[in-house]
């Protein structure tokens, strides 16, 4: 048995990982790489396989970074199952067919380059009728329920908290009377979320991959982060200015309105209106409204009371360009939250622009961002920013409020480790940059966490 590290390996996206066992191979995740376009043009087109020798993939959740890679996939030849909760499948459907839509548009606007250099045109990684050739191949697996992806693998997913439907996979693996037992938490969530079941920590395990994306530091307490981002708030409308947050549309922008509705709610958000302008959030905020199965508690009791969780006075839900292009001539206070969270593509690029050099308005920053993505360098506090070909000033206010992350922090990642460290033989930390890792690697070995290693790209071990 090998498990090989193809992505997510000493960075954060792009998750692919391949355990080989019984001359099969189970791909765990296939996401998108997000970076550098160039190294993303060529990490995304090539795989390090043939894909038409992957028996099965399962994923753990519908973000493109984890996902994003499949229909590439499947049109060079997989014709496996891909396994992931109902909640993952249905918003897997709608998140495929927006990147391929994304993928047009980027390899159009490439072209329009190339052309102007006398360069010969580039074709999109996939299209959109690409991405729906996948979905035949997604098989539901409700949370908890053993399947059999490939011979001599037993899993079961169980809740991670992270997104609606994200699953960590348990895998009882069994090669020539060799039984391993693995752990891949996929993106580890928090307690005390909007919305979410708190995730399920592993507690005996002889092998753990874990994400370690925010090793290095405990993220805030929930409420200090909802806090924070009423204060944001109130500041910019009072100097009559626009909040301008850009979110990951599955996920982030359902908390994110959630949070918004409890400050209607409560009576501190001042009468202004709330716009979700990305067509994929809006997609996604109907298949959370159909999944109240992955609520929790709270968030089931407020419903029986006749109170919607995604809906409130003042919000809407923004369905055509033209009703986007209009926000960005108006001059009132507003909130906009738009995609992408990482602001290099979709409608947000736009709001950005628009708003990015008035002193009244501010930029939330609100999760993790990719180096040399637009986001991370609003978050590093440039000074300039390049958006569309052309330079901006930035003067607009930039808050950053980490503590609305959906990952765990450094607290709950060692927790989530060191629940596992008198059965644990090796850790394999992914999903993280060195300045998440290394901390996080540091802190469990001082507590006694035996073999934890950080693997390096295309990695491969016995286990």
């Amino acid at each position: 048995m090998q498990i090989h590290f193809l992505g997510a390996a000493q960075t954060v996206t792009g998750s692919m990982h391949l355990i080989e066992i019984n001359n099969s191979r189970l791909l765990l995740e296939c996401g998108l790489f997000q970076g550098q376009r160039e190294e993303s043009f060529r990490r995304n087109r090539n795989f390090p396989f043939d894909p038409r020798t992957i028996d099965a993939v399962i994923l753990t959740h519908a973000h493109i970074d984890h996902s994003g890679n499949l229909p590439h996939l499947v049109k060079n030849g997989f014709t496996g199952n891909i396994y992931a909760t109902p909640a993952t499948v249905h918003l897997g459907n709608i998140m495929l067919l927006d990147s391929g839509h994304v993928q047009e548009r980027q390899a159009h606007s490439t072209n329009v380059y190339l052309e102007r250099r006398g360069e010969p045109p580039v074709d999109p990684l996939y299209t959109q009728l690409d991405a729906v050739e996948v979905l035949p191949y997604f098989k539901s697996v409700e949370l908890g329920t053993s399947f059999s992806p490939c011979r001599g693998v037993t899993a079961r997913f169980v809740e991670a908290g992270h997104i609606l439907g994200s699953a960590a996979v348990d895998l009882e693996l069994e090669e020539k009377g060799k039984k391993v037992h693995l752990w891949f938490s996929g993106d580890i969530g928090r307690p005390d979320l909007p919305l979410l079941c708190d995730p399920v920590f592993p507690e005996e395990t002889d092998i753990l991959v874990m994400e370690c994306t925010y090793g290095d530091k405990p993220h805030r307490n929930p409420e200090d982060a909802y806090q924070e981002m009423r204060t944001v708030i109130m500041r910019t409308l009072s100097r009559g200015g626009k909040v301008i947050i850009p979110a990951f549309a599955v996920g982030r922008t359902q908390e994110l309105v959630y949070n918004l509705n409890r400050m209607t709610d409560e009576g501190s958000l001042p009468n202004v209106p709330v716009f979700v302008d990305s067509p994929l959030a809006v997609n996604a905020t109907d298949i959370f409204k159909r999944h109240k199965e992955c609520f929790d508690d709270e968030t089931n009791a407020m419903i029986a009371r006749g109170h919607p969780a995604l809906e409130f006075k003042n919000l809407t839900y923004i369905h055509s360009l033209e009703e986007s292009k209009a926000l960005n001539k108006r001059k009132d206070p507003m909130i906009i939250i738009s995609a992408s969270g990482m602001a290099e593509v979709g409608r947000i690029v736009y709001h950005i622009r628009w708003n990015i050099e008035n002193p009244k308005n501010t930029i939330m920053i609100v999760s993790w961002q990719a180096p040399f993505t637009l986001g991370r360098r609003l978050a590093d506090r440039e000074e300039r920013v390049r958006i569309l070909g052309e330079t901006y000033d930035v003067r607009a206010e930039i808050a950053t409020i980490g503590g609305l992350s959906a990952h765990a922090g450094q607290d709950l990642l060692a927790k989530y480790a060191l629940g596992v460290k008198k059965s644990a033989r090796q850790v394999y930390l992914v999903h993280g940059e060195p300045r998440g890792a290394l901390p996080l690697k540091e802190l469990i070995e001082s507590q006694g966490m035996q073999n934890v290693n950080y693997p390096e790209l295309n990695d491969s071990v016995e286990i």
